[in-house]
């Protein structure tokens, strides 16, 4: 649109020294389409291009676009302009127009132009060397320690522009963060239970969904800062292998701008032995990567085995449907996955969902307080490695299992582990074998519904005064909780005589059976033995039911005598049935 000003005229001669009753202003018109647009620089990540003045222009509208990337567009006042993030080795088209009061020329014809360096692309076999596991941080280094805002989003995007993954920091209002930088549900140790992940809690960004044929809800870390770097976790199973990526974090999360991090994934595993290292070496930098995947690429009875690396593996982990599998750490103490769950975290000992929960919608079923969630696994095998609740310090008690074995007429050997926690350490269902291995608490740390469990040759630690077993057998006739060879022991400060054999839930249908035979007894054991309140059942146990022990002595080997009357003393005869593991679990 074009405007005219007619200023006022006296027999055809402008009036000198007047103003005229409308003021005389320059015509304004639509500016001409940019001229001599060149590529005037090019970098791995940054083209810059120039132009020659358009006559009336205000300033300038570019574009920047190439196939299968995200547009790129903006404004500037001069003929120049620097367009940074670009990946390297990609070729780009470029265009601007010129704008003003009166309106916007067309865009130029785009110039083609390509940043220097070479295009990552999706490493193939025998190509790893610069490829990441698909559950790796995102690691982003800054020259002075981050501070987390409250607001903006971080995504990860493929190489198509396709939104895989992202992380909202106005999640982070539903969070606590603790000293070591571990994030939790927001007021949970204050007001357990009303805010834990249950039935009315929605799911957001700064919670996962551990996938395992089901899903898993539950809370964790996405973001951590370490000294000038910024650590992201991105959610369970968000990259795909042999992907390229871009990360984008929006100024408003630190406060400053970032770079895109680009990256590519790793090729897909083969076989049904895969590998876990922290330093991103193996085939997966997490225990749950590794978990996801020989659930859903393995078959449901093959034999797979997950090789996890020394050092500390900080997350919670879940299995579901998946049978003869093998977690193998590189030694109990080495090998060590910690992090801290509670009742007052995610009520209940938890379940699965079928299908994943969305961001924004309610979660329905809590994942449940175990570091470990198993559910319909057979023949589940864990060895050398040390599973860590550590929720539980002194200061908070709690129920808070290390491994939650929820698999009826299924089988779990443990061998050579740690299994800490205070309270509620080990529960389990089904067939279990423990052998020398280490049971740490100090509250019914050792109960459940088991057919037969067999602790042998383990040591049971008292970390405070409490109970050992809670057993909750469901059939009269099940073996229940056996503890053969075992040390009770403490540790230090714990007071002599504050630790009982076994405590009743007194549910009258649930079976205390439970059989300490051939164990050493430390001071720790109170002398009364076996908690009276309520009274187990059956009250008045016998050779095969009900609370029994055999062989007991103590640290200096000599025969413990004196325990009360709900337990019984079994002979040679009575207590065959449970000296060995053939014997208790038949197999």
């Amino acid at each position: 649109m074009r405007f005219r000003l007619i200023p006022l005229l006296l027999a055809g001669v402008l009036l000198a020294g007047c103003e005229p009753n409308n003021p005389v202003e320059p015509e304004v018109t639509e500016p001409g389409v940019p001229q001599n647009v060149v590529l005037h620089g090019a970098t791995d990540n940054s083209l810059t291009f120039q132009w020659s003045v358009v006559e009336n222009a205000s300033g300038y509208d570019w574009r920047l676009t190439s196939t299968g990337q995200e547009a790129r567009e903006g404004s500037v006042a001069k003929r120049n302009v620097s367009i940074d993030k670009l990946t390297p080795g990609t070729t780009y088209l470029f265009s601007v127009r010129a704008v003003n009061s009166a309106g916007k020329s067309a865009y130029s014809s785009e110039l083609e132009a390509k940043t220097t360096g070479t295009v990552p692309t999706p490493p193939g076999p025998g190509d790893e060397t610069s490829a990441v596991c698909t559950d790796a941080p995102v690691v982003i280094k800054l020259d002075s320690a981050p501070v987390l805002g409250n607001s903006g989003l971080i995504r990860v995007l493929k190489a198509d522009g396709t939104e895989v993954d992202r992380i909202d920091l106005a999640d982070m209002a539903t969070v606590d963060v603790l000293e070591d930088g571990t994030m939790i549900p927001k007021g949970a140790n204050a007001d357990a239970g009303k805010i834990a992940i249950g039935n009315d809690y929605v799911f957001n960004t700064f919670m996962d969904a551990l996938h395992s044929n089901q899903y898993r809800a539950v809370h964790y870390t996405p973001l951590r800062i370490k000294g000038n770097t910024l650590e992201i976790k991105l959610h369970n199973e968000a990259l795909a292998f042999g992907q390229s990526y871009t990360v984008k974090v929006d100024e408003a999360v630190l406060g400053r701008a970032v770079d895109d991090v680009m990256f590519t994934t790793k090729a897909k595993p083969s076989g049904s032995t895969v590998s876990v290292n922290a330093d991103g070496s193996a085939d997966f930098c997490t225990v749950q990567g590794a978990l996801s995947f020989v659930s859903a690429n393995v078959g449901k009875d093959d034999a797979a085995t997950i090789e996890v690396a020394a050092g500390t593996y900080r997350e919670l982990l879940f299995m579901r449907g998946k049978n003869n599998v093998t977690i193998k750490g590189a030694s109990r103490t080495g090998t060590v996955v910690a992090y801290p769950n509670n009742e007052s975290y995610e009520t209940g000992s938890g379940g699965s969902l079928s299908s994943k929960p969305s961001v924004g919608k309610a979660i329905g079923k809590s994942g449940g307080r175990s570091l470990f969630l198993v559910e319909t696994c057979d023949n589940l095998v864990l060895e050398n490695l040390t599973l860590e609740n550590t929720y539980s310090i002194p200061s908070h008690k709690g129920q808070a299992e290390t491994i939650y074995f929820n698999c009826d007429g299924k089988r779990l050997t443990v061998e050579n582990c740690s299994l800490i926690s205070y309270q509620d350490t080990f529960l389990c269902k089904g067939s279990v074998w423990v052998h020398n291995s280490l049971i740490a608490g100090h509250c019914d740390f050792i109960w459940g519904y088991p057919t037969a469990c067999l602790f042998e040759n383990c040591e049971i630690r008292a970390r405070a005064a409490g109970y050992i077993v809670q057993a909750r057998v469901q059939s009269a006739s099940s073996v229940g909780f056996v503890f053969l060879n075992c040390s009770l022991t403490s540790e230090d400060g714990v007071k002599a005589g504050s630790m009982y054999l076994a405590r009743s839930a007194g549910q009258a249908e649930c079976h205390d059976n439970v059989v300490f035979a051939n164990c050493t007894m430390s001071s720790v054991i109170a002398s009364a033995g076996w908690y009276t309140s309520p009274a187990p059942n059956p009250s008045a146990p016998t050779a095969t039911a009900g609370w029994r022990e055999f062989g007991s002595v103590d640290g200096a080997g000599k025969p413990v005598t004196g325990h009360n009357a709900y337990g019984k003393v079994l002979s040679a005869d009575e207590a065959a049935p449970y000296l060995s593991r053939e014997a208790v679990l038949g197999w």
